[in-house]
């Protein structure tokens, strides 16, 4: 029993400082303050750099060294704190190398550099009367809770920061659009609010969500010429030395092809691109933003601290948040005004009462304190329509310091003109009080013509059209088929039977002999059988032009289909399976055409047939198709080239004979074809030969020259010159004898 009190004991003792350690890193490190969005550092910076403001600049590691009376972690965070908000171009002015957003240089030496408060920040954070204070770490000095922002400052600068168990991703927004949108929360309208980022670049804001949701961030890039690209703006959260990085990794990957590239940045991103031979810079830039860090996708999440407890709420209501607030502090400071304004009209009121009026004269003859000071006391009564408040005992003891030579030297038309203009004053401040609202308004207004023009927007909003990672990646894959070993893959290099171009991204199509087909990914290596027919790409809209043997008929069958549906590495069936049905003829596209010999019966009279692919509709993949003849086809033969109508009927007619006797008749013109090797599966029992024809009109052969016999018999025949002599292999029988 001891033992499980210990261990509950322990275990109570883990949970408490375990939230306290927790509460310690949301509040104090990671998440900021929706008041004033700032982090605990980032505020105590601004209050040290407030405190050491002489208008001069200040060394960095000065102020770090300061800092660190209110800040109890060291150093390193605080100077990094420092470089963060001043590379922000919001709060503090630098002088010297504070590093660079673009290229993620680093600053310099804190003893290099220096920084002040901007006039922006002294304007609009801070206000003592208004500031509310609480010890520093040890106790030593004062530090403020939150500090008495008139600007959103959490929308304006952004925050990030992972805590125990949550994160917060909060962008940056413009100035002149986050004070717009106040002034139309005044107004009572709705507003719609986008981040804008230092590094410019293009927004897709489709997908975000008022603070959260998803956005995508895209570089700015120039096409300089058809050879050139340049960057011109980079994507939030990434430099020009990440960006090139993943440039150079996607060309090793061989996503892109580039020749060059060489990063010029300094005050402007420039990364200039020059494109490899045969490669464009239209279909480049839409790899870039597929393939690399041009094209950024970013998860806002916007959390903050509101009321001593975080919360994930929307940009609007961190604004209306904002705003409420500001109408609040400018109503506190105008009433501080008009309380300082009553008091001062109160002093000097009791001072010239006091004066023009003698009442110093009736305290002559007081001998004590007490006695002076209730007939001062009296004295004031009589004037206490003229005051606005009660008269006090420390008003009576201010009256009774003033000097005898400042009353002496008492100028009566000056102290009434100066009670005038206090009094002018005060309903000035009671009729803004009254249109706090408007009052509202116009401090933004002034705020906005003041310093709105040092902030333009950066960032361009934009809808992206998506880019598809497979239709812009190239086809660097070469993926073979070797039949004698039934390996296919982009490693198959030698010997190949077929080979297909692709990408990555691809689907392979196999077609078998027998009917079959199915899909695959593109791998390195894989045995896939050794009587692939057909082997490419997957495309939605390829056309297949077939011609079968249905084996039960023994009957050849057509049909044509587009690319059929499919599920990865599941086998399909273009026919019924039946050991002597296979494919004869396998083509894609349109305008394809055949020669179909039949085998010759004793009543045909026609042995052939020319087969137009285009003549039948395209149906499913599992159709079974029509049927071609009800003759046995003998072969099947390509052909690439269209032959004219009245060709059809010509037979080519080649005969190997000896000549023994010279016809002196005029021969007849001749026909020649271009035939390649004609491809004979021996594998079937009866041979399907399919070759590839190429079938070109030939010019009509010139006639063959007449022998001298053939002279001497006709009369009228014409005198060829240069007969040339035969060679003795060409000579025919009575050419031999003639010679004898």
């Amino acid at each position: 029993m001891e033992d499980i009190a210990d261990f509950g004991k322990l275990h109570k003792l883990f949970d408490e400082n375990f939230m306290e350690y927790t509460s310690y890193v949301i509040k104090e490190r990671a998440i900021p303050d929706m008041s004033d969005g700032l982090k605990p550092v980032q505020r105590r910076i601004l209050q040290t750099l407030y405190n050491m403001d002489d208008g001069r600049f200040q060394k960095v590691a000065n102020v770090v060294g300061e800092t660190m009376k209110l800040h109890p972690h060291g150093d390193a965070s605080i100077f990094a704190a420092l470089v963060n908000l001043s590379n922000k171009d919001l709060l503090i002015e630098r002088q010297g190398n504070f590093g660079n957003i673009f290229t993620g240089d680093h600053a310099s030496a804190a003893r290099y550099i220096e920084c002040r408060l901007a006039p922006l920040a002294k304007e609009a954070l801070f206000n003592k009367d208004l500031t509310e204070f609480q010890p520093s770490y040890d106790g030593r000095m004062q530090e403020p809770v939150t500090l008495p922002a008139r600007i959103p400052m959490l929308l304006l600068l952004g925050a990030e920061g992972i805590a125990v168990g949550m994160a917060t991703k909060i962008m940056p927004h413009n100035f002149r659009e986050l004070l717009r949108a106040q002034k139309k929360i005044l107004k009572g309208k709705s507003v719609t609010l986008y981040p804008d980022f230092q590094k410019g670049g293009m927004l897709d804001v489709s997908g975000y969500n008022n603070g959260n949701g998803r956005l995508k961030c895209r570089a700015k890039i120039v096409e300089k010429n058809e050879k050139t690209i340049v960057i011109e703006e980079i994507p939030h959260s990434t430099t020009t030395s990440s960006l090139i990085d993943s440039i150079e990794k996607a060309d090793k990957r061989g996503k892109i092809k580039i020749q060059s590239i060489n990063d010029y940045t300094a005050e402007q991103v420039e990364i200039e691109i020059k494109l490899a031979r045969g490669i464009y810079a239209k279909d480049t830039i839409k790899a870039l933003y597929a393939f690399t860090d041009c094209e950024v996708s970013i998860s806002p999440n916007l959390t903050v601290i509101k009321d001593n407890h975080p919360v994930n709420i929307s940009v609007e209501e961190v604004l209306k948040d904002n705003t409420e607030k500001l109408v609040q502090d400018l109503e506190k400071e105008l009433q501080i005004e008009l309380g300082r304004l009553q008091d001062r009209l109160h002093a000097k009121t009791l001072e010239q009462i006091f004066i023009e009026e003698r009442i110093y004269k009736k305290i002559e003859e007081c001998k004590t304190q007490k006695a002076i000071i209730d007939t001062v006391d009296k004295s004031l009564a009589e004037f206490e329509s003229k005051l606005i408040k009660p008269v006090s005992r420390e008003d009576i003891e201010r009256l009774l310091e003033i000097r005898i030579k400042r009353i002496s030297r008492f100028d009566i038309d000056r102290q009434r003109k100066e009670i005038k203009g206090i009094e002018s004053s005060i309903k000035e401040v009671q009729k803004k009080l009254e249109d706090i609202i408007g009052f509202t308004i116009n401090y933004l207004d002034n705020l906005l013509k003041k310093y709105g023009r040092h902030y333009p927007r950066r960032t361009t909003i934009e809808t992206f059209t998506g880019v598809k990672a497979r239709k812009v990646a190239l086809s660097n894959l070469i993926v073979g088929y070797h039949r004698e070993t039934g390996l296919l893959g982009y490693q198959v290099k030698t010997d190949c039977d077929m080979t297909v171009p692709c990408s990555e991204y691809d689907k392979i199509l196999l077609i078998y002999r027998d009917g079959r087909y199915k899909a695959i990914k593109v791998l390195e290596k894989i045995f896939v059988d050794h009587d692939i027919y057909w082997v490419g790409k997957v495309a939605g809209k390829t056309i297949f032009n077939l011609l079968y043997r249905e084996g039960s008929r023994n009957l050849t069958y057509i049909k044509r289909f587009k690319t059929p549906k499919f599920i990865l590495d599941k086998e399909y069936r273009l026919f019924h399976a039946h050991k002597k049905s296979w494919i004869q003829l396998l083509q894609t596209g349109e305008g394809v055409r055949a020669r179909i010999d039949f085998v010759p019966t004793k009543r045909s009279k026609i042995n052939s047939q020319r087969l137009e692919f285009d003549e039948y509709l395209i149906k499913g993949g599992g159709a079974i198709g029509k049927r071609l003849s009800p003759r046995t086809v003998r072969r099947i033969s390509e052909l690439t080239v269209k032959i004219a109508n009245q060709q059809d009927d010509i037979e080519i007619e080649k005969k190997e004979t000896k000549v023994k006797d010279v016809s002196p008749a005029v021969p007849k013109q001749e026909i020649k074809d271009v035939t390649n090797v004609e491809k004979v599966s021996p594998e079937t029992p009866e041979q399907e030969i399919m070759d590839v024809k190429k079938v070109e009109e030939v010019p009509p052969a010139a006639p063959k020259q007449k022998s001298k016999v053939a002279k001497k018999k006709s009369a009228n025949a014409e005198k060829i010159p240069d007969v040339k002599k035969k060679n003795k292999s060409q000579l025919g029988l009575f050419d031999l004898k003639k010679n004898k």
